[in-house]
């Protein structure tokens, strides 16, 4: 396993992390001991960073999360999870100080613990910017000098929004989701800015949400056809030679230095031991130019998040 320090924080992370999303039933309906053994498996195996929300699972995530961190010590691993967003629609976003503070304290009962290391505004690209920069972020800084948690961060899907915040307010973290994958490499632009502000980066969803696996991506992906189209192709390209196209994602995402650590996540412990030895394999970097051939029609396209000002 590699090891990055995650900005200015000082904390020396995974470069593979765990998500959540997976506890909550995002990608299939799972077994709850199950995902509590790949949690375990995890931590055994030198991931030490886990990421999870409120939201996933309408809060299943975080309670099963607690259920599998109870018997580890909590020096083995660093925490983090989300507020503001609770369910799929607008009226489930709540960016409000009082909402996010008793939010903080509800998670904290869930995950079974006294505090997280990080608290992100979740997809902030659905609330008003103005309110998370002058309310939102501030009553988090408040939590975080009563040591309820360590570190703020900001997350959204659309990359513009990062710099429009953090020239606004500090945070220490930022999450971006299918930004930096074999598809779209958005992210990568804002790489020097992030390093100037000294921000932890957290890069989510390398296998952009199944977009790039076997399997292929869940009803609810909200990626354009052509970009389904072509990343079923890159799939197909990859099994034709022997291999996944997750594998060769995960390792495109981990052999940049410059992102801190890489989520992923899975409620199957044989696919997270899979996901641990395929980070440790060197990349083929005749394979990745060829899958970025067959991506590049589509390479950065994207879909809109949130409110329209916000994209």
């Amino acid at each position: 396993m590699q090891y990055r320090i995650l900005g200015q924080t000082g904390l020396n992370v995974s470069a593979l992390a765990f998500g959540g999303s997976s506890l909550g039933s995002a990608f299939r309906t799972i077994n709850e001991h199950e995902g509590i053994r790949a949690v375990r498996v995890a931590i055994e195996n030198g991931i030490n960073l886990i990421d999870t929300a409120p939201y996933y699972g309408a809060t299943t995530a975080e309670t099963v999360l607690g259920k599998a961190l109870k018997t580890i010590p909590r020096d083995q691993y660093y925490l983090a999870t989300k507020v503001a967003r609770y369910g799929s629609e607008i009226k489930d976003f709540d960016f409000s100080a009082k909402r996010i503070t008793a939010s903080v304290d509800e998670s904290l009962t869930r995950l079974r613990v006294d505090y997280v290391d990080f608290i992100q505004v979740h997809d902030m690209e659905f609330g008003d910017l103005d309110q998370i920069v002058n309310e939102t972020i501030p009553a988090l800084q408040k939590l975080k000098t009563i040591g309820k948690i360590r570190f703020v961060g900001i997350s959204c899907l659309p990359v513009k929004l990062f710099r429009h915040v953090l020239d606004r307010v500090h945070v220490d973290q930022i999450q971006s989701y299918c930004h930096y994958c074999l598809n779209d490499t958005a992210l990568a632009d804002l790489l020097p800015y992030l390093k100037q502000k000294g921000v932890a980066i957290f890069n989510s969803a390398p296998l952009a949400m199944r977009l790039l696996s076997d399997e292929g991506p869940p009803a609810w992906h909200p990626a354009p056809a052509a970009l389904r189209a072509k990343c079923a192709e890159a799939a197909a390209f990859c099994r034709a030679r022997g291999t996944e196209i997750g594998k060769l994602a995960l390792q495109f995402s981990l052999a940049n230095p410059a992102i801190h650590t890489n989520i992923v996540g899975t409620a199957d412990p044989v696919r997270m031991l899979k996901n641990i030895r395929d980070s440790a394999e060197p990349l083929d970097n005749n394979l990745l130019a060829e899958v970025q051939k067959i991506l590049a029609p589509v390479h950065n396209f994207t879909w809109p998040s949130g409110r329209k000002e916000n994209n």
